[in-house]
């Protein structure tokens, strides 16, 4: 059995903490894309946690955590999270890193640095994670592979091809100091000696356990409008962040893929650049953004404060759509228990047309949202169970959503910590 756990909109929707939740009855838990460039925040009896790299199932001790082949593998930066969780009390998780799995290297920050600085007003808001240089050394071929680390030969020669084509860059473009090969390729040995222990033919291995019956989730990163093909092109991020792309970025048959957990915020919000039509500004986003997430809606990568927005309905069906979701996990509904109404924008307005179509990005950047407002319940919901229990008009706020994103929403966050979760229908 195989469950995908993924984000409907611009990432933060609070796919950690139920990726968390459910990884107590899942026996391995796969990171398949991205890289360190985006963080889960998730808060558990020993303590809260942002992971980059590592899947958010480190914390129990009967799961094997994966970083499939489709991740952006930071090794430094793995090995150092994994060493602040035991640091932390947290017993020392099973890892298991693909051999086909491609390396971040330090010049793919550099890269990422110095073009976004190049760009100025026109940047893509980067996280400066080395995120899209990465990808794009992966696609020209010039990306170094796990397994590649092992076979001497195989890597001087790869690390030469590297400097000769990243120092025209770096010289005539950047102005920055040139790679030295012989420094890259002790850093590559050190990289080999931290993986070492980890690396793994994940594909097979994930073989033999779907044949043993094991439950297996993918966790991704980020969300639907984040996709590079799917998304807000050109504001997006360098690998796909759909549920589809998970049987890729972890190296099993796509129809294995039984159940795509779809989370939903019961509010926006977004860290970057990009059309985000129901954004809201000064004082009415300052206090959601201070009231959002627990201690305040701000990255957790960058610390970056996130942009706020109501409930976007046109984004949010159009993201459970692309994902095929098949569930939907609503989160931080607590949040808006101190608002007296809550605007949903249920379309948008383009060149006087109203439409409930999510539209290419071009199109985006004309869109003006179309409102409903629906009247706040004015008080707190955390430690409720039952979902009969919460207020009338916070279900109607629940009930309305799900209409409007046509998908069902079986899971409602009234809290931050692992159990603060209503179950509407028995799993």
């Amino acid at each position: 059995m195989v469950r995908a756990i993924v984000g409907a909109n611009w990432g933060d929707e609070g796919k950690g903490k139920i990726t968390d939740m459910l990884a107590k009855e899942s026996d391995i838990i796969i990171r398949f894309q991205g890289g360190s460039n985006a963080g889960h925040t998730i808060i558990n009896n020993y303590g809260k946690f942002a992971l980059h790299l590592l899947p958010s199932g480190v914390f129990y001790q009967h799961t094997t955590s994966i970083i499939g082949n489709g991740v952006a593998l930071n090794i430094p930066y793995l090995i150092n999270e994994i060493n602040t969780l035991i640091e932390r009390g947290v017993p020392k998780p099973k890892i298991l890193v693909s051999d086909r799995a491609q390396i971040m290297m330090p010049y793919h920050v550099l890269f990422d640095t110095c073009e976004e600085a190049r760009l100025a007003g026109k940047s893509f808001g980067s996280t400066k994670s080395g995120i899209a240089p990465f990808y794009s050394d992966k696609f020209a071929k010039i990306g170094i592979q796990v397994s590649e680390l092992f076979d001497e030969e195989v890597i001087r020669e790869k690390i030469q091809r590297v400097c000769d084509l990243k120092n025209v860059l770096l010289e005539h473009l950047y102005h920055q100091p040139l790679l030295n090969p012989d420094e890259l390729l002790e850093t590559c040995h050190q990289y080999r000696d931290m993986i070492a222990p980890y690396v793994c033919d994940v594909s097979a291995y994930l073989q033999d356990a779907l044949k043993e019956g094991k439950t297996i989730l993918l966790e991704g990163q980020l969300g639907s409008l984040k996709d590079p093909d799917h998304g807000i092109y050109p504001m997006v991020t360098s690998s796909s962040t759909l549920a589809a792309y998970g049987a890729i970025g972890a190296g099993i048959p796509p129809y294995e893929i039984k159940d795509i957990i779809t989370v939903v915020k019961a509010y926006s919000s977004a860290v970057g650049a990009g059309a985000f039509v129901s954004e809201i500004f000064g004082d009415e986003a300052d206090e959601l953004r201070r009231r959002g997430g627990d201690g305040g809606e701000f990255g957790a990568t960058t610390g970056r404060p996130r942009r706020m927005g109501w409930f976007d309905a046109v984004a949010t069906r159009y993201g459970c759509r692309i994902q095929g979701a098949t569930e939907v996990a609503f989160t931080v509904l607590d949040v808006l228990g101190y608002l007296d109404e809550l605007p949903v924008c249920v379309g948008y307005e383009i060149d006087g047309k109203v439409t409930k179509d999510f539209p290419t990005t071009v199109k985006l950047a004309k869109a003006k949202p179309v409102y409903t407002t629906l009247p706040g319940w004015k008080c707190d919901i955390r430690g409720i169970k039952n979902y009969e229990e919460l207020p009338e008009n916070c279900r109607k706020y629940i009930e309305f959503i799900e209409k409007e994103i046509q998908v069902p929403i079986t899971m409602v966050s009234n809290g931050p910590g692992r159990d603060d979760i209503i179950h509407r229908v028995s799993r």
